[in-house]
This record gives C-alpha cells, sequence and structure tokens, in this order.
C-alpha cells in the first residue's frame, strides 16, 4: 500500500507538468499572485478540488456545489462480471445462504455541497462545508438458497446531510509564480449512519432492513483531513497538484465500524483562451482500505453488506470549463463544470464499477 501511494504522488507531480486546458476571465491584477477578490477565473483549480485558494485578509467566499456519480454494472478486481456470476458463486460471509442471492445492478449519487470560507489573515484561510446527499442503488433479487432464478428487482434510496467538514488552509509560500499551502480539516460524523428501506428477500419477502455501508450519509467517526496543494502560474498557463487524505481517528463508530483510510492525489494543468473562458485537464488517482469491522444490522444476503467489498486503487481523468463575469452585476462569481471518467478500476473484493461523475459549480467573493 505504501508504495502504491509513493507512485501515485510521483504520477500527479509529473502529470502536472502536462500541457492543459481551461479557463479564466481577467478582472484586474492586484498583485497577490490570482488570489483575492480580483484573482483570475483560470487561476483557480478545476472545480472538483476542494480547498485549492487562499483569500486575502478580511474576505468571504460562497459556494456551491452539485456532484453527480453514476455507477453500472459490477467488477471484481480489474475485471467485470455479470449479476448471475456473483448470485451463484460469491460467497455470503454470514451464511446462509452460501451466496449472495441479492445483486445490485447500478447506483446514482447527487451530492449538494454549501460551503463559505473566511480569511482572518493574509496567511489563513477558514472553511466549512455541509453536504447533502441522495442516493439511489437499483438491485436483482435471486430465488432462494441457490441458482439463476430472478425473483424479482427493487430500489432503495437514502436522503439527508451528510458530515460536516471545517478546515484552515496555512499558506507555506507565496510568489509572483508559485503557491504552496497546507490543508488541515477535520470531518465531523453529522451524516446518519442508521438508514433503512424496503428490500425483496430472496423468499419473497419485503422487510425493512438497515442499508448497507455505502448508502449510509456519514462515516460515524471523526476524520482527520490532511492535504498539501500546490499552483504555478505563467502567462496564460495554471498548473497545480493536491495531495489529501482522510484519516479515521476512532477505531469505530457507534455500529461498531469504520471506514477505511483515503489517500487522494490530483494534478491539473489549465490555459486561458479568453478573458472570460478556460479549460483544464486533471488526473487523479486514490487508494482506499476496506471497511474496518462490522454493523451487525448490515448482514443481508448482499454483496454490499460485506465490509471487505470498499476501496482499492482508482484513477480518474477530467476536463473542466470555467466562466468568470468581469461587469456588474456578476463580478466575482465564478461558475465552472468538470466531467470524470475512470481511466483505472481495481476494487476490492466485487463492487459496483464507477462509470462516469460531473461536478458544477458557483463561487462568489466579497
Amino acid at each position: 500500500m505504501n508504495t502504491f501511494i509513493r507512485n501515485l504522488r510521483s504520477c500527479a507531480l509529473m502529470t502536472a507538468c502536462f500541457i492543459g486546458l481551461n479557463t479564466t476571465a481577467v478582472l484586474a491584477d492586484d498583485g497577490h499572485s490570482g488570489e483575492g477578490l480580483t484573482s483570475t477565473a483560470y487561476k483557480h483549480a478545476p472545480i472538483g478540488v476542494m480547498g485549492e485558494h487562499m483569500h486575502n485578509k478580511g474576505e468571504f467566499m460562497l459556494s456551491y456545489r452539485y456532484m453527480h456519480m453514476d455507477m453500472h454494472g459490477n467488477r471484481s478486481g480489474t475485471s467485470s462480471v455479470d449479476p448471475n456470476t456473483i448470485a451463484t458463486t460469491l460467497a455470503h460471509p454470514y451464511a446462509p445462504p452460501a451466496t449472495v442471492r441479492v445483486v445490485p445492478t447500478d447506483m446514482q449519487m447527487d451530492m449538494h455541497m454549501v460551503g463559505a470560507m473566511y480569511a482572518p489573515l493574509d496567511d489563513l484561510t477558514l472553511m466549512i462545508m455541509g453536504m447533502y446527499h441522495d442516493k439511489s442503488m437499483n438491485h436483482i433479487t435471486y430465488a432462494g438458497m441457490a441458482g439463476s432464478t430472478v425473483r424479482g428487482h427493487f430500489n432503495t434510496e437514502s436522503k439527508g446531510w451528510g458530515d460536516t467538514k471545517v478546515s484552515g488552509l496555512v499558506r507555506l509560500h507565496k510568489d509572483s509564480t508559485h503557491n504552496v499551502h497546507l490543508n488541515l480539516g477535520l470531518s465531523l460524523p453529522t451524516g446518519s449512519i442508521k438508514e433503512t428501506d424496503q428490500v425483496l428477500a430472496p423468499n419473497g419477502t419485503t422487510p425493512t432492513l438497515r442499508l448497507p455501508y455505502g448508502m449510509q450519509l456519514g462515516t460515524g467517526t471523526f476524520d482527520l483531513l490532511p492535504g498539501i496543494t500546490y499552483q504555478g502560474y505563467q502567462g496564460d498557463w495554471n498548473w497545480g497538484a493536491q495531495y489529501s487524505a482522510e484519516i479515521r481517528l476512532e477505531d469505530e463508530n457507534s455500529q461498531g465500524y469504520s471506514w477505511g483510510d483515503k489517500h487522494t492525489v490530483t494534478a491539473w494543468g489549465a490555459y486561458q483562451w479568453a478573458p472570460w473562458v478556460s479549460t483544464s485537464l486533471r488526473m487523479t488517482a486514490w487508494t482506499q482500505d476496506e471497511i474496518d469491522g462490522r454493523d451487525t444490522q448490515i448482514g443481508a444476503p448482499v454483496q454490499t453488506a460485506n465490509p471487505d467489498n470498499y476501496g482499492g486503487n482508482f484513477v480518474d481523468a477530467g476536463i473542466g470549463v470555467n466562466f468568470i463575469i468581469p461587469e456588474d452585476p456578476l463580478v466575482n462569481h465564478r461558475f465552472a463544470i468538470e466531467a470524470n471518467v475512470p481511466v483505472h478500476r481495481d476494487v476490492n473484493g466485487t463492487q459496483l464499477e464507477n462509470d462516469w461523475g460531473v461536478t458544477a459549480g458557483w463561487q462568489y467573493a466579497f
């Protein structure tokens, strides 16, 4: 695992040197290396990167991001696998039955993120973010204790506020070309981990059960959010890289488990095409451990109830567009969108596979 993380970091730093397309709009040059109220849009990272810029003393910023993620089909390691194979060969760890009898076929997740930033000092920016989740997963239920006879299909949903993230950005270096800052944050367990819904069981009944881990709204633990962000600027070019992590500060939550630690490296390149628009290219790689422990209320014969079927090693590619309006009444408003597709997926156990995602957002500094 440590070797993989080191390779991800090296790969991301090299990727930052690639030519990227990015957006921008020039409002004015205030001599603050692209930060502050009059910063140009291309000096921000793509909208999918969190905590990527700082503000000057006394400035505020409000933000809203919408993220959609779509998963379809299943994967075991690096290979796709069909539902019938899963239902007849994948062991159910809480037998009986001997194999799983319920197989997820697709999942959609919408996330609404609202945030605020404030800089009490030039070298310190504070940030808070709340997240509202809307998750939906479709399943096939197979009849009885074995075989490939389909009993039927059903859908489960969960909606609500997730965990709350508070953090501080601390400047390490700043000159006319380079900016470096630390990201130091904490995730507060404000999201529910006891969500339930009605399911279709292999015997044809429709009980209400606690949903699997991926359908819950929070982690249930306090999580440390360390990171470091670098950005560089030269003419119409912008490039950067960020390392971030999610480190669980508790061995288990109130239900007896904790999510695996997660390490992410992302790197981007950006170019200004006109005073009001730019585009970006980004590569993101992350690794996450499986869930540690178990919620004893989650034990249905479905792969998502097994803590070993979470996490893995992943690489995504993204392309983004960035807009800024240089005139009143929308001066200092930034609008951006970024789409992502998987490049590499090596999942732990058997999981739904991620197909694509999109993030759109608005930011207003004052």
